[in-house]
């Protein structure tokens, strides 16, 4: 479950640095030129955010020198960030994530295999698979049922709803056969031989 006061922005912005040692500078302009910006109110949140975390102890930050007279200030994820972040991302995938919360599910996964590593990031698609296949027949069944009775606006919209359901369907499907043809590729990679300790 998630650690308590820590947003979604948050656990977002520990993914990014989790990543890769970041200024708030390069946060923002992510947050900013990405769909991430879906989960910040203003370009503005991202600094009082990174604030709290470090407040916190969930990250910390040093001042190094750039081009020119300007300082940056870079953000790395200490082990309790490193934590905080790991738990958020192992999580069950639950129903009521699958009908209200796909954009945050969405999120967990872009950072997982990074964090977690291949299996968890296919355990993940599985679980959302099987909640998947549980809830797209109910709502198939829903359309089929008050479809007919609704203005046609509505029946459509909810026709697209279900479409977009069965797209992630198919989706998790091909994400997995992505991660085991990856591992595949790499069980099945040839072992370079060792060089040579002489000179030519």
């Amino acid at each position: 479950m998630k650690t308590a006061n820590i947003s979604v922005l948050a656990y977002a912005l520990l993914g990014l640095i989790h990543q890769k040692p970041s200024s708030g500078y390069d946060l923002r302009k992510t947050f900013t030129e990405t769909a991430l910006g879906s989960f910040s109110d203003s370009p503005g949140a991202i600094y009082p955010a990174l604030g709290r975390l470090e407040k916190r102890g969930l990250i910390a930050s040093t001042v190094e020198d750039s081009a020119g007279l300007r300082r940056r200030r870079i953000y790395q994820l200490t082990d309790a960030g490193d934590q905080a972040l790991k738990q958020w991302l192992s999580q069950p995938v639950t129903r009521n994530e699958i009908v209200r919360g796909l954009d945050e599910l969405m999120l967990r996964f872009a950072f997982m295999d990074r964090a977690l590593g291949p299996d968890a990031a296919i355990v993940f698609l599985r679980d959302m698979g099987s909640e998947l296949d549980g809830y797209v027949p109910e709502l198939k069944q829903y359309l089929r049922d008050l479809g007919p009775s609704m203005p046609l606006s509505a029946m459509l919209a909810l026709d697209s709803g279900v479409r977009n359901y069965q797209t992630l369907q198919h989706w998790a499907v091909y994400a997995i056969q992505a991660f085991e043809k990856s591992a595949a590729n790499k069980n099945n990679s040839p072992i370079k031989p060792a060089r040579s300790g002489g000179h030519s």
